[in-house]
């Protein structure tokens, strides 16, 4: 379980996050969805502690994320953020293979390899491992760093917003690569969305933010109504039934 007690963060007398009481269970994927400026990928960040509270703890598994050991840290939780600045000279399965880093310090033994293998081959890469960033389309690259995080083989993965810059097919199969991460491997995935309906339809939990605070947290079926999505986004919204499942209609 991720557990948030009190969790703040400032930035200006009229900016701030928080404070933030939250437990995110074990287990499948939890997006967290809101306007923007709402304090989702701060949120994320914090949990994975590339943003520092100002008040307030947060623990993942019982670790306590601002005291824990980063090597330790390393091994329980994996992030992905917004942007991504690695060397673009970099092939596939090298990329994935920093995600063994943790584990192995850079030198790869059999059963790292093993890993990546694995990883590549879950996200569809294997054609494409020894193919280097810059040559792959924006799609094939975000598979590939999701796959480098999922090569860190921890339990719990925060992705930051990884549909971003992907056509609608590309954000469908990268959705359902996630579903699949935590059904068959049994990873607790944290996912910031932009979108409603994919949120909707493949998590299992939607934890709504608004001014910088969580104003809802449920399962689909309690958050996609017309009044909660309408209050969440400050517009007119109507929940359809869909072919397969509810659909926001906000157009």
């Amino acid at each position: 379980m991720i557990t948030l007690d009190a969790v703040h963060k400032k930035y200006s007398s009229e900016v701030s996050i928080g404070p933030v009481d939250l437990a995110i269970p074990t287990g499948g994927i939890t997006a967290l969805i809101g306007p923007n400026g709402a304090g989702k990928s701060t949120l994320l960040t914090m949990i994975g502690r590339l943003t520092g509270m100002d008040a307030g703890s947060i623990e993942i598994a019982g670790y306590d994320v601002a005291s824990t050991r980063s090597s330790d840290l390393a091994k329980i939780v994996s992030i992905l953020r917004q942007e991504n600045h690695f060397i673009t000279r970099l092939t596939v399965r090298q990329l994935v293979g920093f995600g063994r880093f943790p584990h192995s310090k850079g030198r790869l033994n059999r059963a790292d390899e093993e890993i990546v293998d694995r990883a590549i081959a879950f996200l569809d890469l294997s054609e494409l491992e020894g193919r280097y960033l810059d040559e792959l389309s924006g799609g094939q690259r975000q598979r590939a760093y999701v796959a480098m995080v999922l090569a860190q083989d921890t339990e719990f993965v925060l992705l930051d917003e990884p549909l971003n810059n992907l056509d609608m097919k590309h954000a469908v199969q990268m959705m359902k690569h996630l579903r699949r991460a935590a059904e068959q491997l049994g990873r607790t995935i944290v996912i910031v969305l932009h979108d409603i309906n994919f949120a909707g339809h493949y998590a299992d939990r939607i934890c709504a933010m608004k001014d910088g605070s969580v104003v809802e947290f449920g399962t689909p079926g309690e958050i996609m109504t017309d009044a909660v999505l309408s209050r969440i986004f400050d517009t007119d919204v109507r929940v359809i039934d869909g072919p397969s499942g509810p659909l926001a209609v906000y157009y």
